[in-house]
């Protein structure tokens, strides 16, 4: 994980249309260590989802999207193309600024219907990683001849107070269902401060996935070729790596299950049998029993009156709303209250 406090001050500059900034930020985030000694050694125990992605941990996850049963990232993406148009001819944006940017990829609909309504927008991805940032862009630049990017490093869980002040309207984009990550009172929490970073006449474009089926929703997280459960299983390897711990991945394995009382999907690791691990880095010691978990991820789905809600909760108004004929998938468009 990237240390906020230690961002290079850099800039890097590729035929005037790209660069690329630290934004500070405004408070500490929690580090693996802080989150270790928070969730791994109380219990119940839990980790952060955040940690799952190193670089195999990413690779893993972009195989997942490509499985038969994971729907949310085709259905967003084609939920997306099918939209954009109409996002874009609503707000004219002059600014699309997106919160984990990643690799871009479902973006490029937007700049595609930006291209096609000749509005030529600045975009500003925002990211903790900085190599994946500087390389989607450069991408970009090169996809999108008039596009100008300003990348941002940094960890939007750390506030938006140091963001820069943008002239003109922005278009603020969620996609990936990330929101259903947060538990309600962080979501909240979340929202609100970005409502507060934003000026009248921005909007936010967020995916969120619904609740639906529960056959579906379990198989999307336990995928026939188990890329789900060596993904989940891969943090325990990263655990290893940066705490110099002992586990053995053979010794846990992978479940996933939708809480129907919470309305989401719940990741966990569950300890095949008896064992205590060593947690060199902390000077501690983990005591498992046969059946013991530890939560790794949240994924909270939503209907479109819970989603009106959290949004109207942090102070957005609804503005519209996007779904597919199957309604497996949401796009909302909001503004400040």
């Amino acid at each position: 994980m990237v240390d906020q406090t230690q961002l290079p001050d850099v800039t890097i500059e590729t035929a005037g249309r790209l660069s690329c900034e630290p934004v500070m930020p405004t408070r500490k985030v929690p580090s693996l260590h802080d989150d270790v000694r928070e969730g791994l050694l109380s219990t119940p125990r839990s980790l952060p989802a955040k940690y799952f992605y190193d670089d195999r941990g990413s690779k893993l996850f972009d195989q997942i999207c490509d499985t038969r049963e994971y729907y949310p990232t085709r259905t967003e993406d084609a939920l997306l193309r099918e939209c954009a148009g109409t996002i874009v001819n609503k707000l004219k944006p002059q600014h699309v600024v997106e919160l984990g940017s990643g690799a871009s990829r479902k973006t490029r609909r937007l700049f595609d219907a930006c291209e096609a309504q000749n509005c030529h927008v600045k975009y500003w991805p925002f990211d903790v990683c900085e190599e994946m940032l500087r390389d989607a862009s450069e991408d970009l630049v090169d996809e999108y001849d008039w596009l100008h990017i300003k990348g941002l490093v940094g960890d939007y869980n750390a506030g938006f107070d140091h963001f820069p002040e943008l002239d003109g309207s922005s278009l603020f984009v969620f996609l990936g269902g990330t929101i259903g990550n947060f538990e309600h009172e962080q979501a909240v929490d979340f929202l609100s401060e970005l409502r507060l970073s934003m000026q009248q006449g921005d909007m936010l474009l967020m995916g969120a996935d619904r609740v639906k089926d529960e056959h579906v929703l379990n198989a999307a997280y336990n995928d026939d070729a188990g890329v789900t459960a060596d993904f989940n299983l891969n943090l325990l390897n990263i655990l290893n790596r940066e705490l110099g711990s002992d586990f053995e991945p053979d010794k846990f394995r992978h479940h996933a299950f939708f809480n129907e009382a919470k309305s989401q999907i719940e990741m966990h690791l569950i300890a095949k049998e008896e064992q205590t691990i060593s947690l060199a880095a902390l000077d501690e010691e983990i005591a498992f029993v046969e059946g013991e978990t530890i939560l790794t991820e949240i994924s909270r789905k939503f209907t479109p009156e819970s989603l009106k809600s959290l949004l109207k909760e942090a102070g957005f108004c609804f503005n519209d709303h996007f779904e597919p004929d199957d309604e497996y998938f949401s796009l909302v468009l909001a503004e400040p209250a």
